[in-house]
């Protein structure tokens, strides 16, 4: 049966388009994020959730934090969820490193090269899809949360969608938005993708959480 996985891309830091803040601790929401992850309540009432994912970094656990708290949910850390290693590049601004040759160079080849001592987007899609088909495997007939971030989300739908992974920088996806894909074992279905508003469509269509004993 299938479960319907809702990837949200964590709400807005000051850092956000900025800086590749990686895998940095002490990244945190500002204000407009914070209320970005209070209106997630509302957005993702018509969804009996059973289980709330997050990637363990702070910005990501703060943005599931609001759901978690009105459904009565522990939100579950998955250090595999957490976005892209920038190696050398952690920290520095998009201005520092978007004219170097070895930026354009990934940006030509997103399959195959590495960002300077960190990951390939190669690795990122794995790692991200092992933890994704673990939740599925964890959750059958239920609708989950997933909160990660921007590349994470744009590669597991690449992957989901049948998409090259050098063609996956023509996805969007925009701080608090959600994505929702249906998996089991055939074919996946994506129903939304960046989506920044309600979801109430998916209200009568959402599977049932797994019952307990």
């Amino acid at each position: 049966m299938p479960t319907l996985l809702l990837l949200i891309r964590h709400a807005l830091t000051d850092t956000a388009g900025r800086k590749l803040s990686g895998w940095q601790r002490g990244v945190h929401l500002n204000e407009a994020g914070r209320t970005q992850a209070e209106d997630l309540v509302q957005r993702l009432a018509p969804v009996r959730l059973h289980a709330i994912y997050a990637s363990s970094l702070e910005r990501c656990v703060e943005t599931a934090g609001p759901v978690a708290r009105a459904r009565g949910l522990r939100v579950e850390r998955v250090p595999g969820l957490r976005d892209v290693d920038y190696g050398e590049w952690s920290g520095r601004s998009m201005r520092q490193v978007t004219g170097t040759k070895q930026w354009r160079r990934i940006m030509r080849d997103p399959s195959g090269e590495a960002f300077p001592g960190g990951e390939t987007l190669r690795g990122v899609q794995a790692r991200v899809l092992n933890e994704l088909g673990r939740i599925v495997h964890d959750n059958p007939r239920a609708a989950v949360a997933v909160v990660t971030h921007a590349d994470p989300i744009r590669l597991a739908i690449a992957h989901y969608a049948g998409v090259h992974i050098d063609a996956y920088q023509r996805l969007l996806v925009h701080p608090a938005s959600v994505s929702a894909v249906l998996v089991a074992e055939g074919m996946p279905r994506i129903l939304k993708v960046n989506d920044t508003g309600g979801i109430t469509d998916h209200a009568l269509t959402s599977p049932r959480p797994k019952t307990g004993t």
